[in-house]
This record gives C-alpha cells, structure tokens and sequence, in this order.
C-alpha cells in the first residue's frame, strides 16, 4: 500500500508587503493506491502573511509547501489513515449487496 502527497495548485497574492507572489492557499491531495484499487483526499490550506522569513515563489519546493499545511491544520497521520481506511473498505467492503437468494 502506497500513500503519496501533492501540491495541485497555489494562489497567491500578488504583492504583500514588500513581497511579490506571497502564497495565501494550497491546494492538497493524498492520495493511494493498494493493488487495483485507488483512494483520494484532498483539501485546501492557507497561510498567515509573512512575518519573518520569506521564500520567494520560484525557490518553493513541494516538501516546503507540504509542511507548510501540516503546520497549519492538515493533519498528516489522520490524513494517511483516512486513506488507508478507505482503500480497505474497497477490498473488503463493509455492506455488499450479494445478488437476491430466489433470482
């Protein structure tokens, strides 16, 4: 079973302060994969103005912006858990619907 992380997009503010492209919101998934079955989560994150330390939009990399999100609000394990459940709810569904005893 694999889980795997990504940035889909950024939105950003065009100047804040003195800074240009400042970053307000991620776009997130996480997503996996067990065998022939898929599992997706994703959501949007923002983030509070810069205050100290700056990283302009070209030096940004994917793991930065993840721990970004991680640091405000989007929580990792439960995140992966989530994942994890719902790819084992696919190959052993909790309800099924077998076909009706008489047809």
């Amino acid at each position: 079973m694999n889980v795997d992380w990504n940035i889909t997009k950024l939105e950003c503010k065009a100047v804040e302060g003195d800074y240009v492209d400042v970053v307000v919101f991620a776009h997130w998934e996480c997503a996996g994969v067990d065998g022939q079955y898929k599992a997706r989560i994703y959501g949007t994150c923002s983030f509070p103005a810069p205050t100290s330390s700056f990283t302009p939009y070209a030096d940004l990399t994917k793991d930065q912006v993840l721990t970004w999100c991680w640091n405000n609000g989007v929580d990792k394990a439960i995140t992966e858990d989530k994942v994890i459940s719902l790819l084992n709810e696919q190959s052993n569904p909790p309800i099924v619907a077998p076909a009706l005893p008489w047809a």
